[in-house]
């Protein structure tokens, strides 16, 4: 059996492989990943409650880095890079709260991964504060929005969720 290929981390007999970066030379590549904490709880007064002894959305942003540090020993098959820069910046909405996380490197393979490890432990500390309140807090959307650099260069989802590449055409996932 012959599997498609474009599937980076298999080879043509579906077995997994690490990619191999070794020619490949090293650029700036940054990575944006979004997702959202639905809820219906009052955000800002759980936000605002000091019953807890810490700033809940500084713990949100530390777990996020140091996630975003570790993703190679979470997902198989990532490369363990030196991540030059990690950024969660974490914004109150009507419907709960929406985690971005910006990651940074200079190196031979992307960081895209690290970006969305970085979101999700975020969130995951965000929902634990907010399930008291609302059993029914969820994460939503845990999503790539743009990474540049590399061979393939820039790509961002646009506004819509679409998907754009280096031309602004719709990409080819985007197509079917």
């Amino acid at each position: 059996m012959t599997f498609p290929t474009g599937l980076t981390h298999l080879d043509g007999h579906g077995r997994a492989r690490m990619v191999d970066v070794t020619g490949k030379p090293s650029t700036r590549r940054v990575a944006v990943a979004r997702c959202s904490v639905q809820t219906s709880a009052d955000v800002a007064e759980v936000l605002a409650d000091p019953s807890g002894g810490t700033d809940l959305i500084e713990s949100a942003r530390w777990a996020g880095i140091l996630a975003a540090k570790q993703t190679s020993s979470l997902i198989p098959l990532c490369h363990p890079i030196r991540v030059d820069s990690v950024r969660i910046d974490i914004e109150a909405a009507p419907d709960g709260l929406h985690v971005t996380t910006t990651a940074g490197i200079d190196e031979r393979t992307g960081v895209e991964m690290e970006a969305l490890t970085g979101c999700a432990p975020a969130a995951l500390v965000l929902v634990h504060a907010l399930l008291g309140p609302d059993p029914g807090t969820r994460i939503d959307g845990l999503t790539l929005w743009h990474k540049s650099g590399g061979r393939s260069g820039t790509w961002t989802r646009g506004p819509s969720g679409t998907m754009r590449g280096p031309s602004g055409a719709r990409a080819a996932a985007d197509r079917s």
